[in-house]
């Protein structure tokens, strides 16, 4: 038996992430544009035979027959999402997470997520994180590539619809990305979110001069510069349950943000009027697959919308363009300050792949994590 058959596991807590610079938005803002445009050459896989798949989920009946079964209920559900990683990255792994909102009333995060890291030949575990920092800070860093690159230069008002954890870690990313953002508009369901997103901003983002709740979201929309909306929506609804934007709202030259639920009308998407722009159509033709037409019921991401359109015929899909090919100089970005962009954001496990081993990284640099080991040799083999 050689060296090489003992395995050491590095276990990242929180702590231990925030050490490593898991929150440094700057950083995993570039980490997602370089992802971005390693995807746009094609250079990762994801699950599923097409390779796209967002993960593999577990949901649990209405009523269950079994007395220990978990019911269903919202955002109720386990999930695993594997990827590889080429370019830069270079490696497999999965975040794992159960999610259940009654976890709230526990004083726990709605999802609890982790990450491990696998060497990408052996399959042998490298990592294992903490991941809800890793997962947050992603999400709202791919969103961040689209603000640093299709919103105004000179943005000033900053809309939130859903002051979540995402938006909470949107507005820290996009205020690096647009320093000259001073006015935030927050539009909330509960007053504790509202005022748990208010006293971050105060403490940590003082560029933000003025800070505004408001009752709509049209009051949100209207005069913002760039917005982000972090609503979550049970699945499976219908999309009369979506946040709705009017165009008469919007302003001119105004960016979207969507990782969440946001819904526009037919016409308007189908009009030509606003540049369409998205993580990887990709993901949306895999959801497409798994939740056949129509898919924008059940899955409330807007890039789901805009293949259900195209599978009716209203829309070309070569009217929506991948963000990576933006930044890989194959598409065009911005062509005006007054054209809008309503840019859909689906999450991918290749995010938390890419930003995961950046963060690992750091932590074998700073000598950070403790080791575990999983044997001195296998014991079958």
């Amino acid at each position: 038996m050689s060296d090489t058959s003992r395995i050491d596991v590095l276990f990242l807590s929180e702590p231990d992430m925030i050490k490593a610079g898991v929150n440094d938005v700057v950083a995993c803002t570039e980490c997602m544009e370089e992802l971005l445009i390693t995807m746009d050459k094609g250079d990762y896989l994801m699950a599923g035979e097409n390779g796209n798949s967002h993960g593999s989920m577990v949901t649990f009946p209405d009523n269950p027959v079994f007395p220990n079964m978990p019911k269903n209920g919202p955002d109720r559900r386990f999930m695993a999402m594997p990827a590889y990683v080429g370019g830069a990255t270079d490696m497999a792994g999965m975040k794992w997470y159960g999610s259940n909102v009654e976890n709230r009333e526990k004083g726990l995060p709605r999802s609890i997520l982790t990450v491990t890291l696998n060497d990408k030949d052996t399959g042998a575990p490298m990592a294992f994180m903490s991941a809800n920092l890793l997962s947050a800070y992603r999400t709202a860093a791919i969103p961040g590539a689209g603000v640093k690159n299709l919103a105004l230069k000179d943005a000033k008002v900053l809309g939130i619809v859903g002051p979540g954890v995402i938006n909470i870690t949107a507005i820290e990313t996009f205020a690096a990305a647009r320093p000259t953002l001073d006015t935030l508009k927050i539009k909330g369901r509960g007053r504790a979110s509202i005022d748990n997103c208010i006293r971050y901003v105060k403490e940590h983002l003082p560029q933000f001069k003025t800070i505004e709740v408001v009752d709509s979201v049209e009051d949100c929309v209207r005069g913002s510069d760039i917005l982000s909306f972090a609503t979550s929506t049970s699945m499976g609804m219908d999309r009369s349950q979506y946040p709705f934007v009017d165009e008469s709202w919007i302003k001119p030259g105004a960016l979207f943000c969507v990782p969440g639920s946001c819904d526009f009308s037919d016409d308007y998407i189908c009009s030509g009027k606003p540049k369409l722009v998205c993580d990887n159509i990709k993901l949306y033709e895999a959801w497409a697959e798994e939740y056949p037409y129509p898919t924008y019921n059940t899955i409330y991401i807007p890039g789901c919308l805009w293949l259900d359109l195209v599978s009716e015929g209203k829309l070309k899909k070569d009217q929506i363009t991948n963000l990576g090919a933006i930044l890989a100089g194959k598409a065009e970005g911005r062509t005006s300050d007054d054209q809008v962009i309503i840019y859909s954001v689906g999450g991918m496990p290749v995010e938390d792949v890419a930003w995961g081993k950046k963060c690992y990284e750091k932590a074998v640099e700073l000598g950070i994590g403790t080791k575990l080991n999983l044997w001195e040799e296998p014991y079958l083999y």
